[in-house]
């Protein structure tokens, strides 16, 4: 608990409300939009790299970008990497480059009890109220491009408990 109030601490800094809804994104294979699917803008699933190169952050800012402390949706390819997948949320947790971030991927499958998942319960994400728990074993490079539409801003207490399970988990530094 003490090391979440450090986490909040260090993120608060970073925080700016701007929370974003709009209608329900589809989840038809078949008619899911193409942003995200292949080029090089495709949302492709990565290794977490080492502890020194992925810096958590939280900079929510409804501008059209995909940023940290950001749920986005996206196409993400299915773990057969066989061209499936489906259009979900994603939380965006920090900056790869100029033009990709990084993200986890968010569910609306009950995962309790899980070690992999964090639930995080309801949000403008989803606009039929569902729960929600996010992937924490999964990380995806989304390229600007590739983002469909920004969903909401997390907030801060939600986003500081997945930061510091992922921080726990790879020893991803969190800040600035």
């Amino acid at each position: 608990m003490t090391q979440q109030k450090g986490l909040r601490g260090i993120l608060k800094g970073f925080f700016r409300p701007r929370g974003a809804s709009g209608p329900s994104p589809s989840t038809d294979v078949l008619s899911a939009p193409l942003e995200g699917r292949g080029g090089r803008a495709a949302t492709v699933e990565v290794s977490p790299p080492r502890k020194d190169a992925l810096r958590i952050t939280y900079a929510p800012d409804h501008d059209g970008d995909p940023d940290a402390g950001e749920i986005i949706w996206t196409w993400v390819p299915y773990a057969e990497n066989d061209g499936r997948g489906k259009d979900r949320p994603v939380l965006v947790i920090g900056r790869q480059s100029d033009e990709r971030v990084y993200a986890v991927r968010l569910t609306s499958r009950s995962h309790d009890g899980d070690r992999d998942f964090l639930g995080l319960g309801t949000g403008d994400w989803d606009a039929q109220g569902r729960p929600s728990w996010v992937d924490v074993e999964q990380l995806y490079s989304v390229h600007r491009d590739g983002m469909r539409r920004e969903a909401a801003a997390l907030d801060l207490d939600r986003f500081v408990r997945v930061a510091d399970a992922l921080h726990r988990r790879y020893g991803w530094a969190v800040g600035s």
